[in-house]
């Protein structure tokens, strides 16, 4: 070997040859082992000569891409110390742009002795262990440009690629559950009917399986296990040419040219190695007290719930990180990250939003311009951070999420609290010069009930994950409507299906960025399942049945009319006066058409009211089991659209007659005539 260079790290493709650098701050020794293409023989061994400031790094001449290795590290075995070194166990390496293998619930990954565990265990686990192939892939991105979509007029649709593709009948069978069947033209002709301009894909880096799932014969679906930082999971290439790299950069093209963004959800939080019982498979072994959080005694801090935390106060830790998202945005041309239990990035050990990650991210001219949502919460101290991330970061907001499940299905919020969030949270988001959009507005997510169950299901019913249905939440805020699970009863699904129509209006026309679930539009059911981490099945694959859903024309009206609306897409805050000598943005009043006074706000009885925004569009709100009437402002209305099936609503003498648990919208026709003429119940007044 020559010495080479410690800078870039992971395996780089130079002129003689390929470069390695691996950082191990405390190792004494690292081993370089090259395989076959099966990666089950090893060929050759190599000590990397040079240790630079904790990297250490050899070039190989001659070798160049798809060559296949691993490391073994040499240095202290210490577990209280902080230190698991272990050089029976062949490591991947954490800068791996391809992952050969998988890794399988075996005693070979093991880092300690079972029998004698203040001891290393001494079993080789070469052939077993998951390997690093070296990547040097030039692409053609022809004209590709990325739709740049403002924060205020982003509509995001969260989705898992093998969950959306699997079962969509106009996909080829080879391209379903795959990067090619997510670029397909029937897939991103739904997005467009739709309206989405985001597709938020669950995690698509390398990730590995439970053991106790493998044992039970379940997989982490969900992939929120990572394994590499840099590859993309292989289980989701259609092996229909090109590599996994190829075919996932394919489909990001595919959707810049329809205008749809891509962003990716990301876990920087812990590994795939778990707690100290678990494998070791590449930071540990490279460098465990570097890489993760412990405590005095050398165990595995777990504000996670996963059993570890890595150390992102680290400068090597932060650098993988940095590395890795500019990996994906420069390389891939990703346009935002959604980062999962995102607080651990700002924790020292409490959270900062001026913690170091955080300051570099912002920093980055590469990625301080890409969309940054946060999941706001983790299980650690002082865990639950809603509202704290930094100006430019959006977050995921679950009192939205809560609030308006209550006031739809149950009672107990009032007006006040119903508007708050309506108007994007501006107590929890009106700081620091941020802006509406920070509100990351949802009902459902993958963390949960779908739409469908979440008028379905009282309880959670989650036997099928194998942890006696502890998992999950057991706080919904769900209703069945009256019957727990499926009924033939037509009154019954009458009431659900109003409900789901009236939770997506009130979500597609609120403040703030609006984010849906894959599958809402379809009807999906999960059965009950609130927590399908582990179910790789029809469970969580959408089942497009004949059609392409239940509200897909509902929700793409809806998201038409959000786009006509300026007081949903300008981006600034709502001030309820006059804007430019013109309406004012927001006005709110009650069903006989008289503002809401301040005992009116805080009525929990009170389950009526109405939003005029910008002067001419008008959102009549009717959470009460009993139709209302509303007094209308003077003027020329016509119904735009209703969440109900029926002609409930209706306009007679001024007033228009709103039926239970339902929404309507009217727009004032004067403003531009014929411009928004509609499918739904189009009634002109008297």
């Amino acid at each position: 070997m020559k010495p080479g260079h410690p800078y870039p790290l992971g395996a780089t493709v130079v002129e003689e040859g390929v470069n390695f650098a691996l950082f191990a701050g405390h190792a004494e020794r690292v081993e370089l082992c090259l395989y076959d293409d099966t990666g089950r023989i090893e060929t050759a061994r190599h000590d990397l000569p040079v240790n630079t400031h904790g990297v250490w790094h050899g070039m190989v001449p001659g070798l160049g891409a798809g060559a296949v290795y691993g490391y073994r590290v040499h240095g202290p075995w210490a577990p209280r110390d902080g230190h698991r070194h272990n050089p029976a166990k062949l490591l991947l390496d954490p800068y791996a742009r391809e992952v050969l293998g998988n890794y399988l619930d075996h005693p070979d990954f093991n880092g300690h002795d079972v029998g004698n565990p203040g001891q290393p265990d001494p079993v080789d686990n070469g052939a077993l262990a998951p390997k690093a192939r070296v990547v040097d892939e030039a692409y053609d991105w022809g004209d590709d440009a990325p739709p740049d979509t403002p924060w205020a007029e982003t509509v995001i649709y969260e989705a898992h690629v093998k969950g959306l593709t699997m079962r969509h009948p106009a996909l080829p069978p080879e391209l379903r559950g795959s990067y090619a069947g997510l670029a397909h033209p029937a897939l991103i002709g739904h997005l467009k009917r739709l309206g989405i301009t985001a597709v938020q894909l669950l995690p698509i880096h390398a990730h590995a399986d439970e053991p106790r799932l493998q044992r039970a014969g379940l997989s982490n679906y969900w992939g929120y296990n990572t394994l590499s930082f840099f590859a993309p999971e292989a289980r989701y290439w259609s092996g229909q040419g090109g590599t996994p790299l190829s075919e996932f950069r394919d489909a990001v093209k595919a959707l810049h040219a329809a205008g749809i963004e891509v962003i990716l959800d990301v876990v920087y939080n812990h590994s795939a190695e778990l707690d100290a019982i678990g494998p070791t498979l590449s930071l540990r072994g490279a460098d465990n007290k570097s890489y993760y959080v412990l405590d005095s005694q050398g165990e595995y801090e777990n504000w996670t719930g996963c059993g570890n935390v890595l150390n992102l106060g680290h400068p090597r830790v932060i650098q993988l990180v940095m590395d890795s998202l500019r990996y994906w945005a420069a390389t891939c041309r990703v346009d935002g990250f959604r980062f999962d239990l995102a607080p651990i990035l700002g924790r020292t050990p409490r959270f900062s939003d001026s913690a170091a990650l955080l300051s570099a991210i912002a920093q980055d001219p590469l990625l301080g311009r890409l969309k940054l949502i946060a999941e706001p919460w983790d299980i650690g101290p002082f865990g639950y951070q809603l509202g704290r991330f930094p100006p430019g970061w959006a977050e995921w907001n679950d009192q939205y999420r809560d609030t308006m499940r209550r006031f739809w299905l149950h009672d107990g919020v009032t007006r006040g609290q119903f508007a708050q969030r309506l108007a994007a949270s501006s107590d929890l988001f009106q700081h620091d010069a941020r802006k509406p959009w920070a509100s990351i507005n949802f009902v459902t997510s993958h963390d949960g009930f779908t739409l469908t169950d979440l008028t379905s299901y009282n309880r959670k019913h989650n036997l099928a994950n194998g942890e006696h249905n502890r998992d999950g939440h057991n706080q919904n805020q769900s209703w069945n409507c009256g019957v727990e699970g499926p009924t033939a009863d037509e009154g019954i699904a009458l009431v659900r299906h109003r409900a789901q129509k009236a939770l997506l209006a009130t979500l597609l026309l609120s403040h703030g960025t609006p984010m849906l679930l894959a599958g809402d539009e379809l009807g999906q059911s999960q059965g009950g399942n609130n927590n399908a981490y582990c179910q790789d099945n029809d469970t969580t694959w959408l089942d497009w049945g004949t059609g392409e859903g239940l509200h897909t024309e509902f929700i793409g009206e809806l998201i038409q009319l959000r786009r006509l609306c300026p007081a949903l897409i300008a981006g600034e805050w709502w001030q309820g006066e006059a804007v430019d000598g013109g309406f004012p943005d927001v006005a709110w009043f009650n069903p006989s058409g008289e503002p809401l006074r301040p005992h009116d706000w805080e009525d929990n009885a009170g389950r009526a009211l109405g939003v005029k925004l910008a002067g001419f569009f008008l959102v009549l709100i009717n959470a009460s089991a009993n139709q209302v009437p509303f007094r209308l402002p003077p003027g020329c209305w016509r119904v735009r659209l209703a969440s109900t099936e029926d002609r409930d609503s209706a306009l007679h003498q001024g007033e228009c007659r709103v039926a239970a648990r339902s929404l309507t919208v009217l727009i004032e026709d004067a403003c531009e005539p014929g411009l928004f003429a509609s499918p739904f119940y189009s009634e002109e007044q008297p």
